[in-house]
């Protein structure tokens, strides 16, 4: 639509100019007509008349060069004339020739490139972005459109796929291991076992009358009738509570160096015993077999997709925030470390080189398939509307110019 808005004006540009240079070749001829008839009566009309002649005879000319590059004047076939329809492949072929040698060289778009602070620009835009622009505009509706575009379902799969074959491949026991490992070596496992202390206490506190009850069905009828089982389950409970109190108090009793000995040996055999690393391995993909954990997972890029899309449809919320704030620091350091710049701009050469390298034949076959397939007709008016305008004035300019070289010529042989 837009190009097409400005094919409109420049075509009533260019009738406009046309008008221009026909009627000033008419008012010459009508000037020449008036000077001819005027002549005899004072001899200062045979200038004029020089004048007009002269400027007929370039306008015509002009008229004739302009029109046989498009078309054949007064539709005559004559002899080298519709230039440009007759040769539409020809031209099709040395534009595209002419983008080849000058624009899709490797070597010419590598030795352009190097001018070129790509690293430097997207710098300045980050660490600055306009408040308003184009350029952000643009940049967020391409983004959006282009997630949009996508295919979802079939994206999804990939990006579940990669997840899952990613967790499937990674080594989670000497991951594990390690990291308790460290824990243990920082002390960061005493409130682990504070925490299971106080749980143990508080759930012994509410599971009293489940504990009575088990050593009441549990004893004897001798120990029942004796009354015993009661005083059983109250040490039994006392004994318990004491136990966890203890524990909670002392960081050295003998429950918990054991239990930290248990800990460091697990944490070992993650490491190291290929026995208990087949088993959390084992444990991983049961868990990543799960559907629970499929669905998660399938969900992980639904929700980048819609928080990346919501972000792109509001281009001022995309630069806000930790993650606005991020890019401000980048733009900083594109602009600031130069090691950093420098293998930026390098890595854009190299692309830019590349892509001529790879695709410099392909356009440069499209540029000329195109212009080939398009009739004689629509070549003649594209060119036309591009460069008609100018070449009216080339019209007129030859009109007047004409006229004047008449002039010339009629005062020197009038003075001579």
């Amino acid at each position: 639509m837009r190009s097409g808005a400005r094919f409109v004006p420049v075509q009533s540009g260019m009738r406009r100019m046309r008008v221009a240079a026909t009627g000033l070749l008419v008012a010459m001829a009508v000037l020449f007509v008036l000077a001819t008839h005027l002549q005899p009566h004072h001899p200062a009309f045979g200038f004029v008349r020089a004048f007009a002649e002269a400027a007929m005879v370039g306008g015509l000319a002009d008229w004739f060069a302009v029109t046989a590059l498009f078309r054949h004047p007064l539709g005559l076939p004559i002899p080298h004339t519709a230039i440009i329809p007759r040769n539409k492949d020809r031209i099709g072929e040395t534009l595209a020739s002419f983008l080849r040698d000058n624009f899709l060289i490797p070597s010419v778009v590598a030795r352009r490139m190097r001018s070129v602070d790509v690293a430097g620009a997207a710098g300045r835009f980050l660490a600055n972005p306009a408040p308003e622009g184009r350029l952000r505009e643009g940049a967020s509706r391409l983004l959006a459109d282009l997630l949009e575009s996508l295919d979802q379902e079939r994206l999804g799969g990939m990006v579940k796929s990669a997840i899952s074959a990613r967790l499937k491949s990674l080594e989670v026991s000497p991951l594990l291991g390690k990291t308790l490992e460290a824990a243990m070596t920082d002390e960061r496992h005493v409130p682990i076992l504070d925490a299971i202390v106080t749980w143990a206490g508080r759930t012994l506190d509410a599971n009293e009358e489940l504990i009575r009850d088990m050593v009441h069905t549990r004893a004897g009828w001798i120990l029942r009738l004796a009354g015993l089982d009661e005083k059983l389950a109250e040490a039994i409970i006392d004994g318990l509570r004491k136990l966890t109190i203890d524990m909670a108090i002392d960081e050295k009793h003998p429950l918990r160096t054991k239990a930290e000995e248990a800990l460091a040996i697990l944490a070992w055999d993650m490491q190291h015993d290929p026995a208990m690393r087949a088993k959390v391995d084992g444990w991983k993909n049961e868990i990543l077999a799960n559907p629970a954990v499929g669905e998660w997972v399938g969900g992980l890029w639904e929700n980048s997709r819609a928080g990346l899309l919501k972000a792109a449809r509001d281009p001022q919320a995309a630069l806000a925030g930790r993650f606005g704030e991020a890019l401000r620091q980048l733009g900083e350091t594109l602009q600031s470390d130069a090691r950093l710049k420098r293998a930026i701009n390098q890595f854009a050469r190299r692309a830019a080189a590349g892509a001529a390298a790879t695709y410099g034949s392909s356009i440069v076959k499209l540029v000329s398939e195109t212009v080939r397939g398009w009739d004689a007709e629509t070549v003649t008016l594209r060119l036309e509307g591009a460069v008609g305008r100018d070449l009216q004035y080339i019209r007129i300019n030859g009109t007047l110019v004409g006229g004047l070289v008449g002039l010339a010529l009629h005062a020197a042989d009038v003075l001579g």
